[in-house]
Parts: structure tokens; sequence; C-alpha cells
């Protein structure tokens, strides 16, 4: 995603990557799963691991698709312009100027 992107969604997606992995994760996150794997009967480093990876990636990947989507509809727009204009009567554009 971030090749498809403006530069703008891309700083911004990993900026908010960066903020999203600090106290709360280490805090509330992790024993938060350690918690829930114990009481399932998991283990701990198979059912847990990557939570902190997770939660970090959630960001970037979110504000990635964003920029993407923008993207896409924007092509799409100028898709609709374009066929519009092309299929205007001509008839219709020299009496309308």
């Amino acid at each position: 995603l971030a090749w498809l992107v403006p530069d703008s969604f891309q700083s911004i997606a990993f900026d908010s990557g960066g903020v999203a992995s600090g106290p709360m994760t280490t805090a509330f996150m992790l024993p938060f799963a350690i918690g829930a794997c114990e009481a399932l009967g998991g283990d701990i480093m198979t059912d847990a691991f990557g939570l902190v990876a997770m939660v970090a990636m959630a960001p970037l990947i979110a504000i990635q698709l964003l920029g993407f989507r923008g993207i896409v509809a924007e092509k799409l727009s100028e898709r609709r312009a374009m066929r519009r204009i092309l299929d205007a009567d001509d008839q219709q554009i020299i009496n309308f100027l």
C-alpha cells in the first residue's frame, strides 16, 4: 500500500503506528491477552503472539486503505466525467455556448 498511496497518507500512517504501540499496549493489551489465553486454556507464546505487532500495524493499514480508497474514488469520478463528456451530444454543447 505504501507504493500506491500519496506521501501524505503514508507519513500520517507511519506516525500513527508509532503512537499506537506505546504505553496503552504494554499496560493494557498484553495483560489482557495473557489473561484471555490462560482463561481459555491456551498457550501464551502461540496464542498471544503478534498482539503488539497487530496493534502497531492496524493504524498503518487503515489509513493507507483510506488513501487508496481516495485514489480509486478520484479515478472513478474522472472516468464518469469523461464518459459524460464523450456521450454528450455535440449539438447541445454548441447551443449551450
